[in-house]
């Protein structure tokens, strides 16, 4: 039988205190998991280079309006 390791998860520094926090760690194999305090069992998988050009678009589209 095979066990995974818990994965380690760190909440973002923007989110807030209260709820709709989101939680990121780094799986075994150096992907990324990202979940919502709301719902906690959807974990989304990506990489480091796809979470990095999310964040620039957001940004990018924040600095416009």
């Amino acid at each position: 039988m095979s066990t995974k390791p818990p994965l380690t998860w760190q909440k973002s520094s923007h989110s807030s205190e209260a709820s709709s926090c989101v939680y990121v760690a780094t799986a075994p194999d150096t992907t990324l998991r990202l979940r919502e305090s709301d719902e906690p069992d959807v974990v989304l998988r990506t990489d480091l280079a796809a979470l990095a050009a999310l964040i620039a678009t957001v940004k990018q589209d924040a600095a416009k309006a």
